[in-house]
């Protein structure tokens, strides 16, 4: 699926969930966050993963440590200078059978290296 078009089903998605959207493809010196929404007083860092099937791996599997660490050091970029607000971390998983919504799909104990 392309990565565009599940992008905007994810955000179709959050906005029936009740959630507003900030930003889609906000983009900093260290890289871009598909979408960053509030979920009441919650900001959430959103990672959208697209897969035409799931046959080989879900879509959400692909959010490594990596691409926490990524989300995790964006969410720091996007919060500089701004007043403290809690933050979340979903991923939006798209594939043929339908949408699943992992609401807090990780922390920060999940971003730090292994020992």
């Amino acid at each position: 699926m392309e990565g565009k078009r599940a992008e905007e089903l994810a955000a179709e998605h959050l906005r029936a969930q009740g959630m507003r959207i900030v930003a889609r493809n906000w983009r900093w010196r260290g890289g871009e966050v598909d979408i960053i929404a509030k979920d009441g007083d919650v900001l959430v860092f959103v990672e959208v993963k697209g897969r035409e099937n799931s046959n080989f791996m879900r879509p959400e599997e692909a959010v490594d440590q990596r691409k926490r660490l990524h989300l995790w050091q964006s969410a720091q970029a996007y919060l500089q200078g701004k007043p403290w607000v809690p933050v979340r971390f979903d991923v939006v998983a798209i594939t043929p059978e339908g949408i699943r919504h992992i609401r807090g799909a990780f922390g920060e104990e999940d971003v730090r290296p292994s020992p």
